[in-house]
């Protein structure tokens, strides 16, 4: 494996926990790509432990939501890992700051591979969490490897479905579409020519009082309370073209074949609420506007009055025993 330069010293943007061992670990995806992670285990362990590999946002480093998420859970009796996806954060591949829907959803494969492996795991009770954008990859790496006995999806979006479609169907017209990919086409040309790939110019500072309030809360995270120096969202790195896989790679288009349990999470006044009412209804079939709705093994929990970034990292938002809950009832 690639030998990767890891931050040793605690660089999270929530405090350590007393309750729990960290450690950083490595392991390589079927790319050959080496994915760099925190390992967090309850300093009371006892025995094989049920496992959890968490990632997001999307653009987002392991040092942000999904560390907190990884470390809460490790408090209450699981193994976890929070990993920098391929190309970003501390993780090895190149050229950096691309993102791709096989790509991404095989490192969640990569993370369960180096998760049943262990020999602290019981490999039988190994789950995946996803944040935001890493909602979307956890459903479709569901859909693919039945070694994941149960699934969170925490304020989803289908990364997919948003560069198809923009938001709320904004953009769903094939003339659309096809301006969409001539332009990326030209400016893989541009980037070929030039040896390099064309980078986005990220989130502002601050943001007028008239901008939607998802930008605030955005800005409000990853520039501020949540800053992080290798977050793309706060340094506005992502490449331009990698955008492109998506708009003709659906993430969710057999997410009704999945059969282990599944629980979507969002807030009642998240914008993104409709890709988690999308996603319920193609496992499903059941069509859920608003509401809590549970079908089978498969569940959607709407916290009343949250908003999308609430689910990032406010500690009375996060329904924290409802996800401990959930974990320990799918993965006996």
């Amino acid at each position: 494996m690639q030998q990767l330069q890891l931050t040793q010293e605690w660089d999270k943007t929530f405090p350590k926990s007393e309750k729990v061992n960290h450690s950083k670990v490595t392991f390589q995806n079927r790319y050959g790509i080496t994915l760099a992670a925190d390992l967090y285990e309850p300093k009371q362990a006892d025995g094989k432990l049920a496992a959890i590999a968490v990632s997001g946002p999307f653009g987002a480093v392991k040092e942000q939501c999904a560390g907190l998420y990884a470390q809460t859970l490790a408090e209450r009796g699981f193994l976890t890992i929070a990993f920098d996806p391929s190309f970003t954060g501390e993780s090895g591949g190149e050229p950096r700051y691309i993102a791709s829907p096989d790509i991404n959803t095989e490192d969640f494969l990569a993370a369960v591979d180096f998760l049943v492996t262990n020999p602290k795991v019981d490999a039988e009770r190994v789950g995946i969490l996803g944040i935001c954008g890493w909602g979307g990859m956890a459903v479709n790496a569901a859909a693919l490897d039945p070694r994941i006995k149960a699934t969170v999806s925490s304020t989803m979006y289908d990364i997919a479905q948003c560069e198809t479609e923009g938001y709320f169907g904004s953009e769903n017209t094939a003339e659309q579409r096809w301006a969409k990919k001539r332009q990326l086409a030209e400016l893989r040309t541009k980037d070929f020519a030039a040896g390099q790939n064309t980078t986005g110019a990220g989130l502002p500072d601050s943001v007028p009082d008239e901008a939607p309030q998802f930008l605030k809360d955005y800005v409000a995270y990853y520039k501020h309370r949540g800053q992080h120096p290798r977050s793309l969202n706060g340094s506005a790195l992502w490449s331009f073209t990698g955008k492109q896989s998506f708009l003709n790679q659906p993430l969710l288009c057999w997410a009704s074949e999945i059969e282990n349990p599944v629980l979507l999470i969002h807030g009642e006044n998240a914008h993104s609420r409709y890709f988690s009412e999308t996603a319920f209804e193609k496992m499903t079939g059941r069509k859920v506007v608003g509401e809590n709705a549970k079908e089978g093994n498969k569940e959607m929990l709407i916290i009343p009055g949250a908003v999308h970034c609430d689910l990032y990292d406010n500690l009375d938002v996060i329904p924290f025993d409802k996800i401990e809950s959930f974990y320990k009832e799918s993965m006996k």
